[in-house]
């Protein structure tokens, strides 16, 4: 993967947990998240949603646990699945405890909303003896009344006390894995939220922008507040909070990390968006192109360009490139260089075997790499 050197990010230092297998804050990749909307208690179909996810590169999920017949078929889904799960647990104690028992890999509480310290202690004391973590989860709409009543409404202030409350609790019992998240729907009392919580702890932070609408809006609205304090080195690990399939969150996820040169997944397409002066049919094929794409995992950077004002330029900085000539034939390149010419006639069907050789050899490559580690 060709990348600019000042594409840098000084993301914030905090202390590192574990989420099962995945490590979150310190040094560790940014892991992306995402959460089930079926049944919990339709075991099959959580698990083909999960599945479906962990196609997608997810490295956790999210399962709601409202009622005992949900935290126990935990059980069932955390067997057949490869990604950590985390039960998301609202006010009552024993969910908790029971989807610590089932295998969950951490629980998503306020510990201030499920009752007496007594209760509190023994989520921790379930959270220890099988090694969940936890997060503390505040949200703008859901408040504690006394510091609406302290401060007027939602507002930064009062969502970071809130959650350095709920963290105090449980540093109080003597528990610190655990990582925060300080969410609203609007993007600056999040932002704003998030920055502040970042100066007052040093725990590792949950980002995104909670119910922030369907695809294509809740798209924009969480590139913007995730993009921004991700660009500020905030953020330990997201979930893009969408109105659709929970597999769209964790691609939309990866693109905002893969933009900020965060992290890397998949195929970054490089496109033009055509005008007058293109040589062949850019959208269309930029559109079956990213289909066609969408199994490669390994990261790499194609750049298709209509014409020659910006395609060579745009092909020096990716593994491949594409532009687009006169006489419907048009110039491929290989790191940077100019390779060979290619007809009309079949640019995704080369393009794609291009890609997949590519990937294929960096694959090899990284196996030998490991090999050669493992050996000595």
């Amino acid at each position: 993967m060709r990348v600019r050197r000042y594409r840098e990010i000084q993301r914030r230092k905090c202390r590192q947990i574990s989420v099962g297998k995945v490590k979150v804050g310190g040094d560790a990749p940014i892991s992306v998240q995402t959460m089930t909307n079926t049944l919990t208690t339709d075991v099959d179909a959580t698990v083909r949603q999960i599945m479906g996810c962990e196609e997608a590169g997810v490295d956790i999920v999210r399962v709601s646990c409202p009622d005992e017949e949900s935290s126990r078929a935990l059980k069932d889904i955390v067997r057949q699945v490869n990604v950590p799960i985390v039960a998301d647990i609202h006010f009552h104690y024993k969910r908790a405890i029971e989807a610590a028992e089932s295998g969950a890999a951490c629980l998503r509480i306020n510990p201030g909303n499920i009752g007496s310290a007594d209760r509190v202690k023994e989520v921790v004391k379930a959270a220890k003896d099988y090694g969940c973590s936890m997060r503390i989860g505040v949200n703008a709409g859901s408040l504690e009344k006394d510091l609406l009543e302290k401060y007027g409404e939602p507002c930064p202030e009062a969502m970071v006390e809130s959650a350095l409350n709920h963290a105090r609790i449980l540093e109080d019992n003597d528990f610190f894995e655990f990582k925060i998240s300080c969410k609203a729907s609007d993007v600056f009392l999040a932002v704003a939220a998030y920055n502040a919580l970042a100066d007052a702890c040093d725990y590792p932070l949950h980002v995104g922008v909670t119910e922030a609408g369907g695809l294509r809006t809740g798209t924009i609205k969480s590139s913007i507040g995730m993009g921004s304090l991700l660009w500020a080195g905030v953020g330990d690990t997201i979930r893009v909070s969408l109105s659709a399939e929970p597999v769209e969150e964790v691609k939309v996820g990866f693109d905002i990390l893969k933009s900020l040169n965060l992290r890397h997944r998949g195929v970054n397409v490089i496109s033009c968006p055509s005008c007058a002066r293109q040589n062949f049919n850019v959208i269309e094929t930029v559109r079956v192109l990213e289909e066609r794409l969408a199994h490669i995992s390994t990261p790499m950077s194609v750049s298709v360009i209509g014409c020659v004002v910006n395609g060579p330029g745009e092909a020096r900085e990716t593994d491949i490139g594409f532009t687009g000539g006169g006489n419907n034939t048009h110039q491929v390149y290989i790191a940077g260089q100019p390779a060979h010419r290619l007809k009309d006639e079949g640019i995704v069907d080369h393009l794609v075997k291009l890609v997949e050789t590519k990937a294929a050899q960096i694959e090899a490559a990284k196996r030998a790499e490991e090999a050669a580690v493992a050996a000595e």
